[in-house]
């Protein structure tokens, strides 16, 4: 609770004058008791109906006046309650849009989801509770008990075991309770991750036809949490029992004892039936309490869930070295670089070392799950090397600030990711002030104006989210012409043209060289025609490189370069 609040600060104006008005309306209600003892005991007692009126009109007055107050103090809390989980939400999301991979892949996107949604929620409805009723409760209770006293006499003495005994049956509950808490939050992020992945890989599900086994794996999960969710409702349940069967009993007490003293003339009834309504306030004031107290396990385990998430520094972290200072201009170069993921028993990569300058071609190559792609991934700093350097125009990458870097570089990546929207908002991702001649030039380029063109509104055509209306050579040649939209000074292509067919390869290629004469091209390819012509081929085998060359050094030099090419294009042709 205690980081929440230190990243999102409360208004104290707006607290104090929550306060006053609350305060407001504990005396107004406090007032009513005792105009209707009065109403009794001058009024009826005596039989005037003129005193009954004007006590009646003033009582009427009291609880118009307390409505208005109690309505502006709901709306108080309710804007502040509000205004901080928007606030909350943000910082949430800005923090996580600062995350390297290997954060986000530490928390998983369902826990992170429900973080941002579900447990702010659940921490905004705490808040509300606190500010009405955390301050209303205490506030009448106070009231309460001095305004009994000062009515009741011996009578109120009840509510000196009452409340004791209220507090001690409250907190047994409530403990109990507590204890499910964050097993619900974790067990609600397991039903979470398994919604994802059936939304995300539904095609999947429904071509093997395992609609069974994941509705099976789902319901396990579900059970799991309703069973758990089933035990903590049991034991809440008891609360409501507890704090009636006390109120009860208290009830009975103050009404024999008032009884008796008004039979032997120490009290009068008008002022039993006040100091009644007034052990009730303060009864009532304790389960009030009680239930805000009962929502405090939920909110302190979704608090810190959140405040994890707000306490988690990055590991990419910026430098200070100015880009207008670079020595050289569009220059990559890896020295001895070893990196393994985060948990990883081994490195995926292993002393990794080349260079690639302006107006080159560096491809690489090799076996499924060998490390290409990790590669590419340490050039825009989604991960930072274990050991080793990765230079850009000469100074180690983690010098720059990260979002400086990465206006040098234009990233495809394996898995090309579009978003809502139109194909138009989805290329100003590269340039957001871009115009249709700028999309028409990109698209050109990547190949990609002959389908945009036969769209019924053009570059105007509706993206789904994902880019599920689009088959995947198109999402390849959307993210492609992107990355050309930002115009960098370096290219990296992960596996970017493994759905496009050959014809489309060559004259996509071919369109790349020539618009891209100064800058460096570094691409992760599966196909050995893709990278006939790179100025370096990079082979990759077992996170190290076994050979660098061009393609017809690499045919002479390289065993596995040579086995590659020939699974691929015969022994024939080579």
């Amino acid at each position: 609770m205690r980081t929440i609040f230190s990243k999102v600060k409360l208004k104290g104006w707006q607290i104090m004058l929550l306060s006053v008005l609350v305060l407001f309306a504990v005396v107004a209600e406090m007032m009513l008791p005792s105009l209707l003892a009065q109403m009794i005991n001058s009024g009826v007692t005596n039989s005037s109906q003129s005193k009954i009126f004007i006590l009646a009109a003033v009582m009427a007055g009291v609880t118009a006046l307390a409505c208005i107050v109690n309505f502006l103090s709901v709306r108080i809390a309710s804007r502040i309650s509000t205004d901080f989980s928007a606030a909350l939400r943000g910082q949430v999301f800005e923090k996580v849009q600062s995350f390297s991979a290997a954060e986000l892949d530490k928390f998983g996107t369902a826990s992170l989801v429900t973080r941002s949604t579900s447990d702010i929620t659940n921490v905004q409805n705490f808040l509300v509770m606190l500010l009405r009723i955390g301050i209303l409760a205490p506030m009448m209770a106070i009231a309460g008990l001095i305004f009994s006293a000062a009515t009741g006499g011996q009578v109120s003495s009840v509510l000196t075991v009452a409340i004791p005994v209220l507090l001690v049956g409250c907190g047994i509950v409530i403990l109990l309770a507590s204890r499910y808490s964050i097993k619900l939050r974790q067990k609600l992020d397991k039903i979470n991750q398994l919604f994802l992945e059936s939304l995300e890989g539904v095609r999947v599900i429904r071509a093997f036809n395992k609609q069974k086994a994941e509705g099976q794996r789902f319901g396990k999960a579900n059970a799991d949490y309703a069973s758990t969710a089933m035990i903590s409702g049991r034991i809440t349940s008891l609360l409501l029992p507890v704090i009636n069967v006390i109120f009860g009993v208290t009830t009975a007490a103050v009404l024999g004892l008032g009884a008796h003293y008004i039979e032997t003339g120490a009290m009068e009834v008008g002022s039993l039936v006040a100091n009644s309504q007034y052990i009730s306030m303060v009864l009532m004031s304790v389960m009030m309490l009680a239930l805000v107290i009962m929502m405090f396990p939920t909110a302190y385990a979704c608090a810190g869930r959140i405040a994890e998430v707000l306490e988690t520094e990055t590991s990419i972290r910026d430098g200070s070295f100015s880009l207008q200072k670079r020595p050289l201009r569009s220059t990559v170069e890896f020295r001895h670089v070893t990196f393994a993921y985060p948990g990883a028993p081994e490195p995926i990569l292993k002393d990794i070392s080349f260079e690639t300058h302006p107006g080159e071609i560096t491809a690489i190559i090799g076996g499924t799950g060998r490390g290409k792609s990790s590669i590419l991934k340490l050039i825009p700093r989604l991960y930072d090397p274990l050991f080793g350097e990765v230079l850009i125009d000469g100074i180690n990458a983690k010098e720059y600030a990260v979002d400086d870097l990465r206006t040098l570089i234009g990233y495809v990546p394996q898995k090309n990711i579009l978003f809502s929207g139109d194909i138009a908002s989805n290329l100003n991702f590269g340039k957001s002030d871009g115009t249709q001649q700028d999309w028409q030039a990109a698209a050109e380029i990547a190949c990609a104006e002959e389908f945009i063109m036969k769209k019924k509104n053009g570059y105007h055509d509706r993206i789904a989210q994902g880019g599920t209306n689009l088959s995947g050579g198109q999402r390849q040649r959307m993210a492609i012409a992107r990355a050309i939209m930002k115009k960098p000074e370096i290219y990296v292509f992960d596996d970017s043209f493994s759905a496009l067919d050959m014809k489309t390869d060559q004259i996509l290629r071919k369109n790349l060289k020539a618009a891209m004469k100064n800058a460096t091209i570094i691409m992760v390819a599966q196909r050995v025609s893709t990278i006939l012509d790179a100025d370096r081929i990079l082979v990759v085998d077992d996170g190290m490189i076994v050979g660098q060359g061009t393609h017809k050094e690499l045919l002479n030099t390289c065993s596995l370069y040579r086995e590659i090419a020939e699974i691929q294009l015969g022994k024939e042709t080579i």
